[in-house]
């Protein structure tokens, strides 16, 4: 009789739960595409990477995407440093010519790395640096391209505009190295 009423008691929580995640959750648009006066055609907002292999930004990205050649060295050292289990959070400018160079690049690193589409976030801003949804704000972003990196929702580093090293792969390990596990130190010492 207790064991059917706390299970009937915890059956009704997660249905609560449930239903007060999906009140809260906010609709994100992806793949917004708009067309401006100066520009042509402009993605904005959250975007799937297969966008920039359509018309006309695979003009730029297809090509960057074939003739650029990996650091293999700073793709094992990648790898050696588990990148696939941070989030990265990616800004461009479609209209940008750092990011027809960089955003490609990356894209072809994180392919060659096998890297979680789930872990990785593309943001496309206007001229401005403004998206739909105001990320810009919320990560302080001003210039583009800007690379995040992320371990448990807190920042471990950032490439912007181009890479310090000459290379996204080799800014990458760089970043990936700094991480000491800090973040794990500080949430658990929260929780105590």
């Amino acid at each position: 009789m207790i064991c059917k009423k706390i299970i009937t008691n915890i059956f009704t929580l997660s249905v609560l739960t449930m239903a007060m995640q999906q009140f809260s959750a906010q609709k994100v648009v992806v793949n917004r595409e708009v067309e401006t006066t100066n520009d042509g055609k402009m993605l904005l907002g959250h975007q799937l990477k297969e966008q920039f292999v359509k018309e006309p930004y695979s003009e730029w990205y297809t090509k960057e995407f074939n003739e650029y050649a990996l650091d293999q060295k700073a793709v094992t050292e990648l790898r050696k440093n588990n990148i696939n289990s941070y989030n990265l959070i990616v800004f461009v400018g479609t209209w940008c010519e750092d990011s027809h160079r960089d955003f490609p690049r990356l894209m072809k690193i994180l392919e060659e790395v096998k890297y979680p589409d789930s872990r990785l976030t593309i943001i496309a801003v206007n001229r401005k640096k403004e998206s739909p949804t105001g990320d810009e704000v919320k990560y302080n972003v001003s210039k583009v391209p800007t690379i995040i990196v992320e371990k448990y929702g807190k920042e471990i580093g950032r490439m912007i505009e181009m890479p310090t090293t000459g290379y996204v792969e080799r800014d990458l390990v760089e970043i990936l190295k700094k991480d000491d596990g800090s973040v794990l130190k500080e949430i658990f010492k929260k929780e105590n």
